[in-house]
């Protein structure tokens, strides 16, 4: 059993915020240290609500700390980006600002003895391989974070700490200019691949029609800029020697423009799919570098030898850097960079870790021991992947009254939503193998999240298919006081009004989600998303107004049809309903391509005897032929369907198929959490 209760310092480091732990304090073994850092962020949850993460990649920071087996470094600092609504960790990128909270944090735990007024530790970044001096403020050889020092994005003052980088060049790729040139061509376009603290594709946003100076948010509004820019990215990541980046979180793409003056330049440094809302420390190193430096897209002045005061200007303000050089001309190198940051420590204490997150040990044991027992013999959970009132909710619910009573014991519902389905699928893929413990799957966790992302579960290797419950035809659905009443009507409204309208939807690799980013391709309009926890609040936001459109199920919106809030425009199928002859499909309405249908499954954990699923299979369809059952269902908006287990097996490899291509199709997926 793993200690579920470590040490932890909770730190705000630069404009970054994360727990510290020293290596000691963590369980042995990469997979086991991963799996705690999930729990003590709260990876799963999109808001975090189970640990210390803020619900954004620049608080679900991680640093770990120990001391250093290098040479001549006093300290080793290993970074981790924690996963933001899904269980992932990565430890390719480096994180600046939170290196900025590494000496003091190692100072108060003793790694390093402080010196009277201030201290110097040299600290090797494992991510990278890189050195940074770090020097912080120690009067009287105690850490303070007490000072007059200032940075943007960070309320109040705090006492400085420098971060003197001192061979972060070509420290993933080997050099600088990676390439070997300091401009390349791509498609048309001069840009610059550098590898300075941070691998960069560096443009000039001049070339791509900007002034450089555009808000976050109106950078991220532009499909085809963002399609642009990665398409960019991809032939330049091949180019510095860094393979296939497709899922990788660099190159950083960033689009410069002209300072206020000679030593400021203006960024917008993209994660990379989105535009930062301020600029990554690294980041800044690199753009600082490719300013000073002669020859690239962001040069500015011709510099002599020495020290240089440097700013990047960002979205939130600025980062200042000092430079130094060596040599002139095409002979110049860069010596080091030193920047200011702060720190402070928010807390310190014990941290408890959730079991939820810890593989469930000897699975095979558990299996064998548990085969030979009757079943059921204790009450049975059927866990939901999505929130209370929706379609998966009150479907999962009719059936447990109905199921009971076959079963001859308890079957309750346990919604455990967030992450996509991620959780519960997790959950379920861990519980024990005894057919006490169900999942409530659907097309999101068994078929369309699978080929969006890489997950910490298989939807075939990890689940028992029990049999199909049902399936309900996915509509195009619009606020009743939209003004329009067609397809073409809506698709021309949003072309006249680029970025007013949003779509609503159940959560990123959700039939919602995946269909209104389909339609957004095939239409190529602007239209941003709305992420909910689950169709029930998506649903919900749609009607009060909040989002003009959603893809839901004909299960989910029916409610809303009825009562005149909502307006169907089209169905996303093969062909119109029965009970909606006069709804279009979107292939009629010119929009082809589209077509969802949502269907919903019951399934056991992976090594469930055999002879349990059959009890349940059969428990399952008998239900599903009751007359009340069907009749409810139908009134909902969804048809009844039974299967056999194997029947289920052979729809999961086929919908496996279809997902993946369906993705590489449209280049749809769901981004790599990237490090700020």
């Amino acid at each position: 059993m793993l200690n579920r209760k470590i040490p932890c310092v909770l730190m705000r480091a630069g404009t970054s915020r994360g727990p510290f732990f020293l290596r000691e304090w963590l369980p042995e073994g990469d997979e086991a240290r991963d799996q705690a850092l999930i729990g003590a962020i709260g990876a799963s949850d999109p808001l975090q609500l189970d640990g210390l993460g803020g619900g954004s990649t620049l608080n679900s920071k991680v640093a770990i700390v120990s001391r250093s087996s290098q040479p001549g470094c006093d300290l080793d600092y290993l970074f981790a980006q924690v996963g933001v609504g899904h269980q992932s960790v990565d430890t390719r990128p480096n994180c600046g600002n939170m290196l900025s909270g590494v000496a003091p944090f190692a100072i108060e735990q003793g790694l390093i003895p402080a010196q009277d007024g201030h201290t110097t530790a040299r600290i090797y970044n494992v991510n990278t391989g890189a050195r940074i001096d770090v020097t912080v403020c120690t009067p009287g050889g105690r850490v303070t974070y007490e000072g007059d020092a200032r940075i943007d994005g960070v309320a109040g003052t705090a006492a400085p700490i420098l971060l003197n980088f001192l061979d972060a060049w070509g420290a993933i790729t080997g050099q600088l200019f990676p390439t070997g040139q300091r401009i390349d061509v791509i498609d048309g376009l001069e840009l610059t691949c550098i590898d300075a603290a941070m691998p960069l594709m560096i443009l000039r946003a001049s070339d791509l029609g900007l002034t450089g100076r555009e808000r976050p948010a109106e950078l991220d509004a532009d499909t085809a800029l963002l399609a642009r820019i990665e398409a960019l990215r991809l032939v330049a990541g091949a180019r510095m020697g860094l393979g296939d980046v497709s899922g990788s979180v660099i190159p950083k793409p960033v689009l410069v423009s002209a300072g206020d003056g000679p030593l400021s330049i203006t960024s917008r440094y993209f994660t990379p799919r989105r535009c930062h809302a301020s600029h990554a420390v690294t980041g800044a190193i690199g753009v600082a570098t490719a300013f000073a430096l002669p020859g690239t897209v962001a040069s500015g002045m011709a510099r002599t030898a020495g020290k240089h005061p440097l700013t990047v200007l960002h979205p939130a303000g600025q980062i200042d850097i000092e430079v130094e050089l060596q040599g002139e001309g095409q002979d110049a190198t860069i010596e080091r960079a030193a920047l200011v940051r702060t720190a402070r420590k928010i807390m310190q204490g014990e941290l408890h870790l959730p079991g939820y997150v810890f593989p469930r040990s000897s699975p095979d044991l558990a299996a064998s021991l548990d085969a030979a027992l009757p079943f059921p013999g204790k009450d049975i959970q059927i866990i939901v992947p999505t929130s209370a009132g929706g379609g998966n909710d009150t479907m999962a619910r009719t059936l447990t009254r109905k199921l009971g009573p076959v079963l001859g014991q308890s079957v309750t519902v346990d919604n455990r939503a967030g992450a996509n389905g991620s959780i519960a699928s997790e959950y379920v893929a861990a519980a024990q193998p005894d057919g006490h413990t169900l999942m409530f799957g659907y097309i999101a966790t068994h078929g369309i999240n699978p080929a969006l992302q890489a997950l910490r579960y298989d939807p075939v290797a990890d689940f028992a298919p029990i049999g199909l419950v049902g399936h309900s035809p996915t509509l195009l659905v619009v606020h009743a006081d939209l003004p329009v009443h067609s397809v073409a009507e809506l698709v021309k409204l949003i072309r006249s009004q680029p970025g007013r309208f949003s779509y609503a939807s159940a959560g990123e690799g959700t039939a919602p989600h995946l269909a209104a980013e389909l339609f957004r391709l095939r239409t190529g309009i602007t239209l941003p998303g709305l992420a909910h926890a689950g169709a029930a609040p998506a649903i919900a936001d749609t009607a009060r107004g909040n989002a003009q459109l959603m893809f839901p199920s004909l299960f989910t919106a029916q409610p809303y049809l009825r009562s005149g809030k909502l307006r169907a425009l089209a169905v996303a199928g093969p062909a119109r309903l029965a009970s909606l002859p006069d709804l279009p499909t979107l292939a009629e309405a010119g929009v082809a391509g589209i077509e969802l249908t949502q269907w919903y499954a019951l399934f056991a954990p992976a090594r469930t005897p055999a002879p349990v699923v059959a009890q349940l299979n059969s428990a399952l369809n008998t239900v599903l032929q009751d007359p009340e059952i069907i009749a409810r269902f139908d009134a909902d908006g969804a048809q009844v369907q039974t299967s056999t287990p194997e029947e289920l097996h052979r729809l999961l490899l086929a919908e496996r198929l279809k997902w993946r291509q369906v993705v590489q199709q449209t280049g749809l997926r769901m981004e790599p959490q990237a490090a700020e």
